[in-house]
């Protein structure tokens, strides 16, 4: 029972560092608490249907001709092929705000164009900053953080351009109320706009399998139904972790993707840090709902709609369980040039949500609060598309959902609003890697397993 690492979630993360480390003949076990691999981005079935779970888009989708984009070098190291996956392409998605839209696409210049027209007074600040984000060094371990709000007031002077900007970027990855830091900002900037988004076409299933695959041919162990009880560490160095059911796994270093706070938490003995790293607060409802005809046909052509209400984007939990003001919709059946897209009839309906009532309705009143939300998000989308009659709703996550399948306290789907880019903890040999680690979405995930791996635990052997 002595591996040289125990890395702590199969995740993405965690799956992506198994793979690398087993492909340099580390022996690796993974521990996983829950049935299925994925963690936040996984799939289940109900009523003979696949749904995907956490999947809105995959971000990062450079053309397979720049090597060094990091999808690219991504499916390098994991000996991943983009084939295989069968990622189609977003058509179009936009931003829209109370009398101003923008829209983008896999091509910035979409988006360059309908800032110039949008905002005529903008048209060379943008550049610059476009051009600051292209420069800023976001895979340095050691950068000071840098309030993005500020930085971006710096550069642009209209308020609603910032604000439509920060909108979809603080949606796809931002675990800080209000503000982010310029370097969260810059890698979400990069991924969303200057590469591109698109789904893998059977959703997110076959990505899971492929990984899956890599790391039973690497030869690392994974199990399954298997959770991590506590860790131990005395003298402030890790030698092993007691699982659920009284198993001990010896190792000479542990890799978490279970959360900064969440990991401490299960120290041995716990460091002080423990008590007082700021918890997450970030977190959402989503609806999915059954649409009886092509999305198109009742005037929702975008392959995402980022939708706010209010001059002014307001990242924070509601006061009310859901936020009315400002919605996400994806629609898969509108990415690709026609291919078969799994879930081509759903739509995902995203708000942000208030985790402490969620987390403490009893059942009853829980079960009548998803109902009433969901209903809620339909119809404030109503004059965006009259969808009464056309959609049937097949289900809806919470931030219990979220707390349930992550242990992310708060549910906060991106963890703690604190990074630590380094993937360093207070007690030796223990590393983070995913949320926490601070490399968000579907391939930031996998960035941050493969290289929480190099850095740490490959690199200095």
């Amino acid at each position: 029972m002595r591996f040289d690492t125990v890395i702590i979630g199969a995740g993405l993360s965690g799956l992506a560092a198994g793979i690398r480390l087993a492909h340099f003949g580390r022996r690796v076990c993974l521990c996983e608490r829950h049935t299925r691999i994925g963690g936040l981005n996984s799939w289940y079935e109900r009523g003979g249907r696949r749904f995907d779970v956490g999947l809105h888009a995959l971000t990062n989708l450079a053309p397979r001709q720049r090597r060094e984009a990091p999808i690219n070098r991504l499916f390098r190291q994991l000996r991943l092929s983009r084939d295989e996956l069968h990622i189609v392409p977003q058509r179009h998605s936009r931003i829209v705000f109370p009398g101003c839209s923008l829209r983008f696409s896999n091509d910035f210049a979409v988006l360059e164009a309908s800032v110039a027209e949008a905002f005529p007074a903008q048209h060379e600040a943008f550049q610059r900053l476009v051009a600051a984000v292209r420069d800023y060094d976001v895979y340095s371990y050691h950068l000071e953080p840098l309030p993005a709000r500020k930085t971006l007031a710096a550069i642009l002077s209209d308020p609603l351009l910032i604000e439509m900007l920060l909108c979809p970027v603080m949606y796809y990855g931002n675990a800080q109320a209000d503000d982010m830091d310029f370097r969260a900002f810059c890698i979400l900037f990069r991924s969303l706009f200057l590469e591109g988004v698109g789904r893998p076409a059977g959703g997110i299933r076959p990505l899971l399998d492929a990984l899956a695959a890599r790391l039973a041919e690497a030869g690392a162990e994974l199990r399954l139904n298997c959770g991590v009880r506590t860790i131990a560490c005395p003298d402030g160095a890790v030698t092993g972790v007691s699982l659920d059911d009284g198993t001990f796994l010896e190792c000479d270093s542990i890799l978490s993707s279970a959360g900064h706070l969440e990991t401490l938490r299960l120290c041995d003995p716990a460091p002080a840090s423990a008590t007082t790293h700021p918890a997450g607060c970030i977190s959402f409802i989503e609806s999915i709902f059954h649409l009886d005809c092509p999305p198109a046909d009742l005037g929702l052509d975008d392959s995402i709609l980022f939708l706010n209400r209010t001059p002014e984007f307001a990242y924070r939990p509601p006061a009310a369980l859901a936020d009315a003001q400002s919605t996400v919709l994806c629609l898969p059946g509108n990415f690709g040039g026609g291919e078969t897209v799994a879930g081509a009839d759903l739509l995902r309906v995203t708000s942000l949500a208030n985790p402490q009532p969620w987390l403490h309705l009893p059942a009853d009143e829980y079960r009548v609060a998803k109902a009433e939300a969901a209903a809620a998000q339909l119809d404030g989308i109503a004059d965006i598309a009259p969808l009464a009659g056309h959609a049937r709703l097949a289900d809806v996550f919470t931030p219990r959902t979220v707390l349930r399948y992550t242990g992310h306290l708060n549910g906060a789907v991106y963890g703690s609003p604190r990074k630590l880019y380094d993937g360093r903890t207070p007690i030796r040999n223990l590393f983070l890697c995913g949320t926490d680690q601070g490399f968000l979405g579907i391939v930031g995930a996998l960035l941050s397993g493969v290289s929480m791996a190099n850095y740490h635990l490959l690199a200095k052997a």
